[in-house]
């Protein structure tokens, strides 16, 4: 099981170390790719040799960002360093090696590191970086200032989710004091919408399935319907959130057929059901909010099963 660290000992701990190799999870999205970044890019202001793993699933979107950053360590000891996974399986690589520290900020953590650094209060592992890089003795450059905006931004939904708090909001402020294009970014990634986007979004509205008298909502997402419209993961991201917007929904489940016909189930809810409880159940994890697991079911039988277990929760 993993030490836990304060801020200040995870600072000392990086001071003695070097040759860093930062790891994100499979299919990357905002915060697991650029917060790695920003702690490489302060990583290497300090004088350490640091890089991010070059992740085979990072989308177009966020290449800009982080490819300067990307590499292979030095021979020799590496210390190995995740970001934002709360569990060794979700790493596309390296899950058999020893990782020397987590950071993190899922309360789902399995504590598989030696060394752990996790603030599950934290809305975005964004948050906790920016601590960290402040703890190094870095006063904050543009460009991870950036970096660590799109982290907060689109692991909150530009705080629109329910996982949106002071902390959060009160970074994301200090991030454009620090120079962050808060503008730029947000018409970026929160305001833009290619067509293949927008025709998977009309079918996902249009088919949205209603269970246990609207309280719960799901939507399925076929690779023939992605092949159909030229869709990439780009336009893919963040489309979880579409049967939960229906206005009664209390929990929506999202079933996304892979390639090689695996599913990637996505739960949200609404305060007063914790959803991680519901991963955790299927050898997944997350936060009360927002959480998710795979599968080899068909996705209706996932859905059947998600909609029988939440029915036995609400009874108890």
């Amino acid at each position: 099981m993993s030490k836990r660290l304060s801020l200040k000992e995870t600072a000392e701990f990086i001071k003695e170390r070097d040759n860093f190799l930062i790891l994100s999870h499979e299919h990357p999205d905002g915060d697991t790719l650029c917060s790695g970044a920003a702690l490489c890019s302060a990583l290497r202001r300090t004088g350490k040799r640091a890089c991010c793993h070059n992740n085979p699933e990072i989308s177009e979107r966020y290449l800009s960002y982080v490819e300067n950053y990307l590499g292979e360590p030095e021979e020799g000891d590496i210390c190995y360093i995740s970001v934002d996974v709360a569990d060794q399986k979700m790493l596309p690589y390296h899950r058999d090696i020893d990782i020397d520290l987590v950071i993190d900020h899922h309360g789902s953590n399995t504590g598989y590191g030696k060394r752990l650094l996790l603030n599950a209060e934290n809305a975005a592992c964004g948050e906790l970086v920016y601590r960290l890089i402040l703890e190094l003795g870095c006063s904050l450059t543009e460009e991870e200032a950036n970096l660590l905006y799109i982290a907060v931004t689109t692991d909150t939904g530009c705080f629109r989710y329910t996982n949106t708090n002071a902390s959060c909001l009160s970074t994301a402020a200090e991030l454009v004091v620090a120079g962050a294009d808060q503008k730029g970014i947000n018409v970026k990634f929160f305001r833009s919408n290619s067509r293949a986007r927008i025709a998977i979004y009309a079918r996902m509205y249009s088919e949205i399935g209603y269970h246990l008298d609207g309280r719960v909502t799901s939507s399925i997402l076929t690779a023939d319907l992605i092949s159909s419209v030229g869709a990439t993961e780009d336009d893919l991201e963040d489309i979880a959130h579409i049967p939960g917007s229906v206005d009664i929904a209390e929990v929506a489940i999202f079933v996304r057929e892979l390639s090689g016909g695996r599913m990637k189930v996505s739960l949200r809810a609404r305060p007063g059901f914790d959803v991680s409880r519901l991963a955790r159940l299927y050898g997944g994890g997350g936060h009360p909010g927002a959480a998710g697991f795979k599968s080899d079911l068909a996705p209706e039988k996932i859905i059947d099963m998600l909609v029988s277990e939440i029915e036995r929760i609400w009874k108890q």
